[in-house]
């Protein structure tokens, strides 16, 4: 595929993506739904006003309003076939043989209106999030942190193989790509061995390189959805950031779970790549030998997808370093077996409800998704540029970045996750 539209070799938002966002301008500060397309982005609202969509008439244009709205709700409730027909449309209109040259290609009146530079825009998050759960589906990562307290032979809890494990998380703390997050307080024993805690600033504060999958459409509470038809209610991904407290963390789970030292912050990548953009990626997971209940058994075999992750750490003097390369290949349990079990209590998900995969990360040095892997528990350190870190320290910047295929020109990426970690609020 060629576009009229310039479209770098390399870019994450190449014709084979149109991932979807929110963003806002100087000019136009409303909140409103855009695409991404190489260095330019599609306002849609001013497509949409401007009668980009008249061409596309299986779409029923007295929902043409979705695109108005301030958050990706409304669009992504309309479901997958909707999704499908409009990301269609919109790789067609760009098209260097376009069938609809006068949506936007032969309107240069439409193009200086809804056609902007991507690095003139602001982006904001996509979906209004009810709901945030975060699992805990790679196997490497629950096994390499399993043997760090509990050695090789019980890393992975009894349960492990036959569920995914989940918890529920914050919502309200979930932030946009580029915003900074202040080092939390928190109750932390002060040394090992101790058993009385002391209050203050995290002093081991950890990333976790995880994928996010947004819901599209809900089920009814007490109907749960069944492991084979759960793709359809997936809207798309995003890239995140599970930010940690571990030493928080350490202090306060016995016997409920995470619950500070996971709440003050959680990141995502600000384009939504839809789920149809990602099918072509489908590849087979981790093996699971455990005989599954029927309800997460899949008919089909790929089901993961094959995402290329790496994460790098800046500091605050300016070092830089990739500290991590993996894939999302590295995943136990499928998204529609994460949903399957998520509802199979009869738990009703609601639109924009956000699900985390859990720490992505392989078994070679290099391959982790967390510093907590990395440094074998804060016991070795790392190299960044000249720096070395255990854990983060004020003012580092981490930045994730996910892309599937290896054709620069039709790479389906999410750009960038990013967050500094500021000092802590006195």
């Amino acid at each position: 595929m060629t576009s009229w539209l310039s479209i770098p070799s390399g870019s994450h938002f190449s014709l084979a993506n149109i991932p979807f966002g929110i963003i806002s301008t100087s000019a136009v500060p409303t909140h409103r739904p855009a695409i991404a397309i190489g260095t330019h982005v599609l306002d849609l609202a001013a497509f949409a006003h401007g009668g980009g969509f008249a061409r596309l008439t299986a779409f029923p244009h007295d929902q043409l309003g979705v695109f108005a709205e301030t958050t990706l709700n409304a669009f992504a409730a309309l479901g997958r076939p909707t999704h499908r027909l409009v990301r269609q449309y919109l790789r067609d209109v760009f098209l260097t043989e376009t069938p609809y040259p006068e949506a936007l290609k032969d309107n240069p009146t439409l193009q200086q209106t809804a056609l902007l530079p991507l690095s003139g825009v602001r982006t904001h998050l996509p979906l209004s999030i009810g709901d945030y759960t975060d699992f805990f589906a790679g196997r490497n990562h629950a096994f390499n942190v399993g043997t760090l307290f509990r050695g090789p032979a019980n890393a992975l809890n009894p349960n492990y193989n036959h569920l995914p494990v989940g918890y529920h998380g914050r919502a309200s703390s979930v932030v946009v790509s580029g915003t900074p997050l202040h080092r939390p307080h928190g109750q932390v024993l002060p040394a090992p061995g101790a058993t009385t805690p002391v209050f203050r600033p995290a002093a081991r504060l950890d990333i976790e390189l995880e994928i996010g999958a947004f819901i599209s459409r809900g089920n009814h509470l007490g109907r749960p959805i069944p492991v084979d038809e759960a793709e359809e209610y997936i809207f798309g991904y995003v890239l995140m950031n599970d930010w940690s407290a571990r030493d928080i963390q350490q202090w306060e789970y016995i016997p409920l779970g995470p619950f500070n030292a996971k709440n003050f912050g959680t990141t995502i990548s600000a384009w939504v790549v839809l789920a149809d953009a990602l099918d072509p990626f489908r590849t087979q997971g981790l093996p699971n030998d455990v005989e599954l209940q029927s309800y997460l058994r899949e008919n089909r075999k790929d089901n993961v997808i094959a995402i290329h992750l790496e994460v790098d750490i800046q500091t605050a003097k300016g070092n830089k370093s990739t500290i991590t390369r993996t894939s999302s290949k590295n995943l136990l349990w499928s998204w529609p077996q994460m949903i399957a079990h998520h509802t199979i209590s009869g738990c009703n998900l609601r639109t924009g409800d956000l699900l985390g995969s859990g720490t992505v990360s392989g078994t070679m040095e290099g391959t982790h998704g967390s510093l907590l892997e990395q440094t074998q528990g804060g016991k070795v350190a790392i190299e960044i540029g000249g720096e070395t870190r255990k854990f983060l320290e004020d003012g580092d910047t981490v930045v994730i970045r996910g892309w599937s295929g290896d054709n620069r020109d039709e790479l389906v990426g999410f750009g960038e996750c990013v967050g500094q970690i500021l000092a802590a609020t006195t």
